[in-house]
């Protein structure tokens, strides 16, 4: 392509650009500069630097790239053949769609065994990015909507709140009900294992479900696997007092990891930068103060320090819960023999998005970036100056959008408006934007 290294414009700037237009964002670092050069040749790079943020299929990406269709369906299987791209159909054509950073491509180069990708090379690469720079993880802990949410593990709910707890709270219920289940490499304890920094939990335990699932199945980067064998799964991540975090949806999950406080991206960036509620699963544990003798075990079994014990003048002791930190995953509960822990239903329960759609569309006005979700294609100049003008409106404040919404009375600001309003108001959203 011609494409020279070193270019301000070059193919892997400008895919760091496309990145960075995504709801998750993607900080400019040289860290994530090699990333790119290791997954992506620099031809590749330059043609997804161009594909939209929504689906695509080879037709619509060989117009975009100039190329026939069949040459742009052979990039793109070969990028999906990477777990680059995520493929399937939709409304019964094969599309095609950028898989995200987090919950996305960063974890399927590391849960591939085929040797594809250089898999010490990239973990040392997403340490630096992830776990020493702070940039990348800031920007998605700065949305109220998180791409991941605890799951309680239902067991230790209390006998009263168990007809409470909803179908999509239930890890069970992920599985019973998925139409394809993938079990894959848990990316961040073979990151930390190539760093090594992993604990002795195991790492074949990562589950995929639904498209994805076929996706990644398809493209050998996991393995497909039956319902009862991932239930399994999950009772034996349970038993090892690992936390069930997966994806923020009620319909459709797309993935569950059984995570645990030492190694996981989550889990640490939840620590180290500052606690989300957005994450929290709908139950608190709530402490029976007569049956704890303070022997410190949920402490120690706690993946986030929320727990600590505490000796009264009489020298009673007994744990207490920081219920600013505790995200209700339920394992202090399970580890505790005198039943001094019980889970309960919390009183401000936590929004979970219906479907990815509407997460993504609500992370995207958390982040200042849901005018790239509207006019997501960047072959077309009329996208790109729609996509400013629509950014420029919602950053405005409020007196200022109030002066816009009198005075901007063309058709092009009208037909702008209405299609932004209408393609939020389906997810209730209206309201949030005050347009």
């Amino acid at each position: 392509m011609g494409h020279k290294k070193g270019h301000e414009k070059n193919s892997y700037v400008q895919l760091q650009q496309r990145l960075d237009k995504s709801p998750q964002s993607a900080p400019t670092s040289k860290a994530l500069f090699e990333i790119l050069q290791v997954l992506f040749t620099e031809e590749e790079a330059h043609f997804v630097s161009l594909l939209p943020i929504n689906f695509v299929t080879a037709e619509k990406a060989a117009k975009i790239w100039k190329t026939t269709r069949d040459e742009a369906g052979k990039i793109l299987d070969t990028l999906a053949g990477k777990g680059l791209l995520m493929d399937g159909c939709q409304d019964e054509r094969r599309s095609y769609i950028l898989a995200p950073t987090m919950a996305g491509f960063f974890e399927f180069s590391l849960m591939r065994t085929d040797g594809k990708f250089d898999r010490k090379v990239l973990s040392e690469l997403y340490y630096q990015y992830l776990n020493v720079e702070d940039d990348f993880l800031f920007a998605i802990f700065a949305t109220q909507t998180p791409i991941d949410r605890v799951f309680v593990q239902e067991e230790t709910i209390r006998p009263e709140d168990y007809s409470e707890i909803l179908d999509y709270e239930r890890a069970t219920k992920v599985i019973e009900t998925a139409e394809c289940i993938t079990v894959g490499t848990c990316y961040c304890r073979h990151k930390m294992e190539h760093k090594g920094k992993a604990c002795d939990q195991p790492q074949d335990v990562c589950l995929t479900f639904n498209g994805a699932a076929k996706s990644l199945s398809k493209h050998g980067i996991a393995k497909e696997i039956s319902k009862e064998e991932a239930m399994k799964i999950l009772n034996r991540v349970v038993e090892l007092g690992l936390v069930q975090i997966g994806d923020n949806v009620r319909n459709e999950v797309a993935w569950i990891c059984n995570c645990c406080g030492c190694c996981c991206e989550a889990i640490l960036a939840y620590k180290r930068l500052g606690y989300n509620p957005g994450i929290y699963s709908n139950f608190k544990p709530e402490m029976i103060t007569e049956n704890c003798n303070g022997c410190g075990v949920c402490v120690k079994k706690c993946p986030i320090d929320a727990i600590e014990v505490l000796i009264e003048e009489s020298g009673k002791k007994y744990s207490v819960v920081d219920y600013s930190r505790c995200f209700g995953c339920g394992v202090c509960t399970r580890s505790c023999k005198r039943e001094a822990i019980q889970m309960i239903r919390r009183e401000d329960l936590m929004h979970t998005p219906e479907d990815a759609f509407e997460r993504v569309v609500r992370m995207a006005i958390d982040t200042g970036r849901l005018q790239n979700l509207l006019f997501d294609n960047q072959h077309l100049w009329t996208h790109k100056m729609l996509q400013r003008f629509v950014g420029i409106l919602l950053n405005l404040g409020p007196i200022r959008r109030k002066m816009a919404d009198h005075q901007l009375q063309s058709k092009f600001v009208a037909y702008t408006r209405r299609l932004f309003l209408k393609r939020t108001k389906k997810l209730g959203l209206d309201n949030r934007l005050k347009l």
